[in-house]
């Protein structure tokens, strides 16, 4: 394995950063009747979940932020050397007690959501390798490029949007209609074996019906047999890039005030969010009747979109005296580099093991031996 150098990792970002870019026309200008085409479903879908009630082992992936520079262009160079990796992950793992059985995308999918041509070119072609090669699901939360930096669900620049990533994921999350999917929204969940997971749409985190949807899935789990319940979307709640840090988006504000006294509650296992160009991990215990719990918040942002770098530590006085009651503390596991060049481009291969959580960083590229532990490899429980 190469050693994962952070001076010419650096320097390469540079220059990467530097390079120009192409566009064709209007960037982010759809064609008049341009149609997104749906990615291709899995050709290895998830059992029905009575079926897979006894799985106790098996791994997911997890990743973001795969917009790129030519998106419109030409196909995702730096995501499918992402891809590349990932395909080499789920075959080694397929035979083994924990194959790689989904994807979680945390969302800016491509640049400009509202342009077909971007997703058509740039996005979709790559997804279909991992569901058809691959042959594993693929689930996609909504980035704000990919249905635009609103914050309320009826804003009219939503529509167009909102409809592509729709028409892309057609054949990936559950339909409207179905118990899974808040009908109208880019808001769903599913289980396998003893976890459940759930997708929300952060960009409009102050919508009334989307919390109260959230809020009845996860209160109305059957904790006995999902032992992980696992959330993914665009935003973080705690993070130290551009996005965070000194800085607070309103999203970060909404995720922090409902979403996570929310998830303490219903004792959510693990947060994975994007938005951010870097890797990070925040861990938040707490105590409620039932004892002390762990709760990881991962920020993986590494998924081909240009590189950002650390800015500052959050300001955390408010959210720990609001919840004095519930004795939160914050951990700050992982801070990213204050370098580009630090912080390469990854994904993130989690290991469900019963109620066991382990996950390894994967650095592709020029940040192949990535080790943000000191290794590549952590726990998500307490020693």
């Amino acid at each position: 394995m190469v050693k994962f150098n952070r001076r010419a990792a650096s320097a390469l970002v540079t220059l990467l950063m530097a390079a120009p870019v192409l566009t064709i026309g209007v960037v982010g200008q759809a064609q008049e009747g341009d149609r997104v085409t749906a990615i291709a479903a899995p050709t290895m879908p998830l059992p029905n979940e009575a079926v897979s009630q006894g799985v106790t082992k098996f791994s997911f992936i997890a990743y973001g932020d795969t917009r790129g520079r030519r998106d419109g262009v030409a196909i995702q160079y730096e995501h499918s050397l992402i891809v590349d990796s990932m395909l080499a992950q789920i075959n080694s793992l397929r035979n083994t007690d924990y194959a790689v059985r989904f994807i979680l995308q945390s969302g800016d999918a491509v640049a400009h959501g509202q342009n077909p041509q971007e997703w058509n070119m740039s996005f979709v072609p790559v997804i279909n390798r991992l569901t058809t090669q691959g042959g594993v699901p693929y689930f996609l939360a909504p980035g704000n490029h990919d249905v635009s930096p609103a914050t309320t669900a009826d804003a009219p620049e939503r529509h167009s949007p909102l409809k592509n990533y729709f028409d892309a994921v057609s054949a990936l999350i559950p339909p409207d209609g179905s118990p899974h999917r808040l009908s109208g929204y880019p808001t769903y969940s599913f289980a396998y074996g003893n976890t459940f997971v759930l997708a929300f749409d952060a960009n409009i985190v102050g919508d009334e019906k989307q919390f109260q949807w959230v809020k009845s899935q996860l209160e109305g789990l059957d904790h006995k047999r999902y032992v992980n319940i696992i959330v993914f979307c665009h935003q973080a709640p705690f993070s130290s890039g551009p996005h965070g840090g000194p800085k607070m988006e309103g999203q970060t504000v909404g995720l922090r005030d409902r979403y996570m006294p929310l998830f303490r509650a219903t004792h959510v296992r693990a947060v994975f969010s994007g938005h951010e160009h870097l890797f990070e991990h925040w861990v938040e215990h707490y105590t409620d009747a039932s004892g002390v719990h762990r709760m990881d918040l991962v920020v993986s942002g590494g998924g081909g979109a240009p590189i950002y770098a650390y800015t500052g530590e959050s300001n955390l006085e408010g959210y720990l005296k609001a919840n004095e009651a519930s004795k939160v503390k914050l951990d700050h596991l992982v801070k990213p580099g204050v370098e580009r060049g630090s912080n390469p481009y990854h994904y993130l291969i989690v290991r469900v093991d019963g109620e066991r959580l382990n996950m390894e960083v994967v650095g592709v590229d020029w940040g192949t031996g990535f080790q943000p532990y000191r290794s590549n490899k952590v726990s998500l429980e307490d020693q």
